[in-house]
């Protein structure tokens, strides 16, 4: 089978073989996850029977499999497109997000970010100003139609539903999947 490497846990395992390990929020493709369910190498198998007695198997089995079969392991975009605020170190727990955080937010160009307290005013004022999104609405698509005027919901009125109308936001997500793919920042951060 060859020598399974396991990068980032500090130890080695699996036999003189090392492992990878990252963020539990990962997008897998479907030719990946039909390798992880039919393993025909038998990797997906041995590293489910490591990870099964694993506090964090998902913060490390797909990333040790993708990493250590060949015809998947350069296919890797190493980002959770998270905004996390940790401690530091050792990177264990995020610090709650606040209004004072809301710039460097915005400039991760993340579409995701976490840990929020419950109710916290930088909920209200994503809502607001990022999302346009009205106290008890959802937020409004291209296909909302109606007005805003004294606080009605725009999505009342309902038009085309295949129209797509970029944001803002949009357009940062845009920046940082480029910069994501970059020549200088895709096969460097890729698995070694």
């Amino acid at each position: 089978m060859g020598k399974i490497i396991v990068v980032g846990l500090g130890f080695l395992c699996l036999c003189a073989n090392s492992h990878s390990a990252g963020s539990a929020w990962i997008m897998l493709s479907r030719p990946f996850i039909d390798y992880c369910i039919w393993g025909w190498d038998n990797l997906p198998r041995n590293v489910l029977m490591y990870y099964g007695n694993s506090i964090s198997s998902p913060e490390g089995y797909f990333h040790t499999v993708i990493c250590n079969a060949p015809e998947f392991k350069n296919t890797t975009a190493n980002s959770d497109l998270h905004f996390i605020s940790w401690d530091n170190p050792p990177k264990q727990h995020p610090h709650y997000l606040m209004l004072d955080d809301m710039k460097r937010m915005i400039d991760s160009n993340a579409p995701f970010a976490r840990k929020f307290r419950q109710d916290d005013p930088v909920l209200d004022k994503i809502d607001a100003e990022f999302l346009d999104r009205g106290p008890g609405m959802t937020v409004p698509g291209g296909w909302c139609m109606g007005s805003r005027e004294n606080g009605t919901d725009p999505c009342l009125v309902i038009g085309n539903t295949t129209v797509l109308r970029p944001s803002a936001g949009a357009k940062r997500l845009e920046v940082l999947i480029s910069s994501l793919l970059s020549t200088e920042n895709f096969r460097p951060r890729q698995c070694k």
